[in-house]
């Protein structure tokens, strides 16, 4: 059985981008959006409320991306 990690979580406009950068390698991924979950339910939530998941067993190929992708928004700041 094939499960999924999180392989981040923050801002919607962070998971828009590694969303765009898993695209160009041929990655599935999935968004979790908790805060827009959250709304819809009735409550809300705090902080940095989106998650991007993939299949474990793409990991290896999807890390070089995503530790690139850390280091790019960790300059940001």
């Amino acid at each position: 059985m094939n499960m999924h990690i999180k392989v981040f979580s923050g801002s919607q406009i962070f998971a828009n981008r590694l969303s765009q950068l898993l695209d160009e390698i041929e990655i599935p991924y999935l968004v979790k959006d908790n805060k827009e979950a959250g709304r819809v339910a009735g409550f809300g939530t705090l902080g940095n409320s989106i998650d991007v998941y993939i299949y474990e067993s793409d990991l290896e190929k999807a890390q070089s991306t995503i530790d690139d992708f850390k280091q790019e928004i960790e300059a940001d700041k």
